[in-house]
């Protein structure tokens, strides 16, 4: 009988410092890459909308990470993939910075260096990871009524009096969809197949659909992501989709720069997620927590 290799994995709950909220990430680890397969089979068997795969690589001085969907497709960016890996890897004491400066760590996230800035809680001394995203990016405009329907929503539905759907990019592009209260935002049926059809003819990956909150309340606003193109039908926590939005409504002059906000996500799924976000004059940072869940090990 052949000998099988075993390989160890943390199942982490991430944008959260609680067990069962968040968006669940299964981080394996490795000892270098592995054949393109094993990663798909892998994936497909934990079936979070996402699984991440790390190893530390002494030739690049950097944490490597590889992070697929649940139907196999290969994605970078930093969203909660990245976080919930580093994370990993700092729960797990690996020496990730060891190498690196002070003040210029990054991890490599498929081939592209990331920097990260890391903090640690006072109390818990539980890792507090920001992502450094790119500037964002505003582009093209959606019709509205494109969006309402493919989101089972009507026209008036969508806050189109101070904002559109618009395509925005740090370092993926997504569409901010401006919905009118978080009922109505908690209330819609998105129709997956015209969800595809309208990011394929305009180029963009995910749906961030989101409603102001009150000023009360401490987050800026309520979100969802959709993105049935990569096999993510809905979305706990988004990082490359929370960038992007911060970007955007400091834009617009809803939010201002340099100062600390946050999103709340998941709530239609039970899986309360917050993201922390700052625009800053040349990054972006999109940070949380993460918290271990389960633990365990794999063969291939």
């Amino acid at each position: 009988m052949q000998k099988r290799t075993l390989l160890e994995y943390y199942v982490l709950d991430v944008f959260s410092n609680t067990s069962y909220k968040g968006n669940p990430l299964a981080v394996v680890f490795t000892e270098g890459n592995l054949a393109l397969e094993v990663y798909q089979n892998i994936a497909r068997e934990f079936g979070y909308s996402e699984t991440s795969f790390i190893y530390y690589s002494y030739e690049h001085k950097a944490l490597r990470v590889r992070s697929f969907t649940s139907v196999g497709i290969e994605i970078d960016g930093a969203g909660h993939n990245l976080l919930g890996a580093v994370c990993g890897a700092l729960l797990k004491k690996m020496p990730i910075f060891a190498q690196q400066q002070e003040h210029n760590h990054f991890v490599i996230m498929k081939n592209d260096p990331t920097p990260l800035t890391v903090k640690f809680d006072p109390i818990t001394n539980d890792p507090i990871v920001q992502m450094h995203q790119k500037p964002a990016i505003i582009k093209q405009e959606i019709p509205t009524y494109k969006i309402a329907v493919a989101l089972g929503l009507k026209i008036e539905d969508l806050d189109s009096n101070d904002y559109v759907p618009t395509i925005v990019k740090t370092e993926v592009a997504h569409i901010m969809v401006p919905i009118k209260n978080s009922q109505l935002l908690n209330d819609c049926l998105p129709d997956n197949k015209l969800l595809i059809e309208i990011s394929k003819e305009y180029q963009f990956e995910g749906f961030y659909c989101f409603a102001i909150t009150k000023e009360d309340e401490d987050h800026i606003a309520e979100a969802r992501f959709f993105n049935p193109s990569i096999g993510v039908n809905e979305d706990p926590a988004t990082g490359t989709a929370a960038g992007p939005l911060i970007g955007y409504l400091t834009q617009k002059k809803y939010a201002k720069p340099n100062k600390e906000y946050k999103i709340l996500q998941g709530v239609k799924l039970k899986h309360p997620s917050i993201i922390e976000v700052l625009n800053r004059d040349y990054d972006i940072l999109v940070g949380g927590s993460s918290v271990i869940t389960m633990q365990g090990e794999l063969y291939v």
